[in-house]
């Protein structure tokens, strides 16, 4: 496996990064390999969000392609997402995280950080699809925490001179609002049931991570805070979080 690149991605019509790979948990080849005594890149936080919506043929999930000429994993389905800014920890918000998704995210953060992530997966969703998970204010968002459920973690491999942390958190569609509107830089951005995204080629974590998706929503909602909690680790490591 490349690296972890569930979902990081693009900018609308709002300014662009630098360098839109360095956004990307997993976009570490981008900068070549590490050198043998380089030491281990610590990973940097990140955020992905799972926007979904129940349609007549199953769940459809909004993703995009990342666009060909990228050095680091072109051609290939996303989520939206990405790391945490220093301003995500200043964030507004309309509601805050519910105490399940907060205990869920505090298990791996400060309780400060915990509410970033949920910052950064809203502010990215907003950044790359134009969507709006809470209330339009001036070029940003003031988030709805309150809308957000926790699935699972992953950490870039060991060896990547670039490293992240990524926690994939959940949203219903009803939970936003807007118009999609892509950049360039993600392509083909829409609602994919897991067939149609995998047709269209899918990054393999972001696969792990919507099987792990499909299994959530699966369970009954009583038996969603009982499920066991899973971590990504490595190249192909998926483990049961004690």
């Amino acid at each position: 496996m490349p690296g972890y690149a569930a979902g990081v991605l693009i900018l609308t019509d709002h300014p662009r990064r630098e360098d839109p790979t360095a956004d990307n948990p997993g976009g570490a080849d981008v900068e070549g390999k590490r050198s043998p005594r380089a030491r281990t890149a610590r990973p940097r936080d990140a955020a992905s969000l799972i926007v979904w919506r129940q349609s007549k043929k199953g769940p459809e999930l909004l993703m995009g392609k990342r666009h060909a000429g990228h050095r680091f994993m072109p051609d290939v389905m996303v989520f939206p997402g990405g790391r945490v800014d220093p301003d995500d920890h200043r964030g507004p918000a309309i509601s805050e995280l519910r105490a399940e998704p907060r205990r869920l995210l505090e298990r791996r953060a400060t309780p400060a950080r915990a509410r970033a992530l949920g910052i950064a997966a809203a502010r990215e969703l907003f950044e790359e699809t134009g969507l709006v998970l809470g209330e339009k204010r001036g070029d940003g968002v003031a988030a709805d925490l309150g809308a957000l459920e926790y699935l699972c973690r992953a950490i870039t491999p060991t060896g990547r001179p670039i490293r992240f942390h990524a926690r994939f958190l959940i949203t219903p569609a009803e939970a936003v609002h807007g118009a999609i509107q892509g950049s360039g830089e993600l392509e083909k951005l829409g609602w994919y049931s897991p067939e149609a995204a995998h047709a269209h080629n899918v990054a393999t974590i972001t696969a792990r991570v919507m099987g792990e998706f499909l299994a959530w929503l699966a369970l009954p909602q009583a038996a969603r805070a009982k499920r066991e909690l899973i971590v990504f680790r490595g190249m192909d490591d998926r483990r049961v979080e004690k």
